[in-house]
């Protein structure tokens, strides 16, 4: 039993420090008194306008300053949204984390990946399994998703139970392990439920999420259909149940299986090892090993599902894949929606791939790993929370929770539609939004963690619209004279060989601005690069109508 104190004088805190109004980068923070725990710690991928970003990770400023009072992280599954920060997070805060075993093997992969293994204290946690925390103790409940192990989370605190359902679906028929464990779910909400934070990702959607197997009898079908071409499968690598579907598929039609993507290869190898997934002895092969086999014998499951330019389906699109190449009557299928944001980009690709004489296949082979409405209506009723908090999702998602909570008749007053870094107080007698905490996104690109920020990101984007101008000469400082130059390169710009003027009559311009500057004793620097600079960008915009970035650059002829 916990050892949770009975007096109930302070008040719960929740903090979102990411996740919402926006897909991906969940974290959120529980503080009773001086225990803090931190469910979940993802990342998001970066927007079209954050040029050169490979990721986003949340601002943990609030747990860094409290530091002392953080227990630990709670992890509810294994997807990127939801753990992908972690190796950076933990550089900074060496506190345990806590998951269930599929979730802690993908975890602990990661953390091998940045020399984190030895040095994170790491509890693998059973269903029905409870941990306590400082002031807390965590309860794993069974839920279902599009990975396996996923966890909703029963949080006990003086002040009350906080239900978090994490990323879930109700399936009855799931691909491996148990159903979602309602009947926990109603046990929990017999004793009094203080708040249910509540996956939003499909609030809009009305009806029930289809189960996971029903994808599998679209695959026989397809499979069956597809009987003479090699077929090349694309769907997302943490999605293990759908990744046993299609082996399940091949196996029955005789197929060999070729598992493609790095990502995919090292989840699939985990799941292996965990007993996530089984394999038929002698159904999957080494790469190396396609040419043995006639195509319409063959399989590849492969990563690239959502268009991402790097990806094993995207290389081979685009004939950069060293030992997979398209041809016509290939079948290729696409086992999963377009995450919003990524549509431009799996059209693209769908195109090469029918350029090439591929059979695409992407409507009706992906069920989502989400709640719908009826599912969402399920949990509420089963919970009977007293405060609604929508977690996961856009700000529309959110929304379309708060009227399904409504209309189970949850008074208005008792629906939050929070922002990241808000701080909402409450116990059995009120809740309000009581402060705020900082909160942000801190980018991630190659080595450098938050080493680029707004400014940088600015010049990238003017650098990516008008190119750049470099004006570079030299002059004497002590006598005021100018000794070499001015020479223009410019990149981005404008061709160069076609527009010989235009260069010409800016040198030109630059020359007699510098020399009348130096004539007038004008020899700082700052002021010489702000003339250039303002000179060079007048002429440039009545010629062209752009504005690239100037970058005058002088050399000391004293040095």
């Amino acid at each position: 039993m916990s050892k949770i104190k009975k007096e109930n004088t302070s008040k719960l805190q929740i903090i979102p420090l990411g996740g919402l109004e926006q897909i991906g980068m969940n974290i959120t923070a529980f503080r009773y008194e001086d225990s803090i725990i931190v469910v979940d710690c993802g990342l998001s991928f970066p927007d079209d306008d954050m040029l050169g970003i490979d990721l986003v990770i949340p601002d943990i400023t609030y747990l860094q300053e409290n530091i002392d009072k953080v227990k630990g992280f709670v992890i509810t599954h294994g997807h990127e949204d939801h753990i992908g920060a972690l190796p950076y997070i933990l550089k900074e805060l060496n506190i345990p984390v806590y998951a269930t075993r599929l979730t802690m093997g993908i975890i602990e992969h990661k953390l091998e990946e940045h020399n984190l293994l030895k040095g994170t204290r790491r509890k693998v946690v059973k269903f029905g399994q409870s941990i306590n925390l400082g002031n807390f103790r965590v309860e794993f409940i069974r839920t279902n998703h599009s990975i396996v192990d996923a966890a909703a989370l029963a949080i006990y605190s003086p002040a009350g139970i906080v239900v978090h359902t994490g990323d879930f679906k109700v399936d009855y028929t799931p691909v491996f392990g148990d159903p979602i464990d309602l009947q926990r779910f109603a046990e929990i909400g017999k004793k009094g439920v203080l708040a249910l934070l509540c996956d939003s990702t499909n609030a809009e959607r009305p009806g029930y999420t289809p189960s996971e197997k029903t994808v599998g009898r679209t695959f026989d079908l397809l499979f069956e259909e597809h009987s003479k071409s090699r077929i090349i499968i694309a769907t997302f690598a943490s999605n293990v149940d759908r990744v046993q579907q299609i082996i399940n598929s091949a196996h029955k039609f005789g197929r060999k299986v070729v598992v493609e993507g790095r990502s995919m290869v090292s989840i699939i190898d985990i799941a292996q090892k965990l007993e996530c997934i089984q394999i038929p002895e002698n159904t999957l092969i080494d790469i190396d090993e396609l040419k043995n086999y006639p195509e319409n014998q063959t399989v590849i499951i492969t990563t690239g599902s959502q268009g991402e330019s790097m990806a094993a389906l995207s290389r081979i699109a685009n004939n950069q894949h060293r030992k997979i190449t398209i041809s016509s009557g290939d079948t290729v299928i696409f086992s999963s929606s377009p995450i919003p944001g990524n549509e431009k980009a799996v059209t693209n690709i769908i195109n090469e791939l029918q350029m090439k004489g591929a059979d695409v296949v992407f409507q009706d082979v992906h069920v989502s790993g989400h709640a719908c409405q009826e599912d969402i209506k399920l949990i509420y009723t089963l919970v009977k929370p007293k405060y609604s908090i929508p977690v996961h999702g856009e700000y529309k998602h959110l929304i379309a929770q708060r009227n399904i909570a409504r209309d189970l008749g949850i008074d208005k007053e008792n629906i939050f539609i929070l922002h990241s870094g808000d701080v909402l107080e409450l116990d059995d007698e009120g809740a309000k939004v009581a402060g705020k905490v900082p909160t942000g996104a801190i980018l991630v690109d190659g080595l450098g963690v938050g080493d680029v920020g707004n400014v940088v990101l600015r010049d990238r984007q003017h650098l990516a619209e008008d190119g750049i101008v470099i004006v570079v000469f030299g002059i004497d400082k002590d006598n005021a004279q100018l000794i070499s130059g001015p020479s223009i390169v410019s990149r981005g710009f404008v061709y160069v060989k076609e527009s010989d003027a235009l260069i010409e009559n800016a040198t030109d311009l630059c020359y007699d601005e510098i020399y009348e500057a130096l004539e007038k004793g004008i020899t700082d620097w700052g002021k010489l690069k702000s003339l250039v600079k303002d000179t060079l960008s007048e002429y440039i915009w009545k010629k062209t109508k752009r504005r690239p970035m100037i970058l005058p650059i002088i050399m000391d002829a004293n040095v």
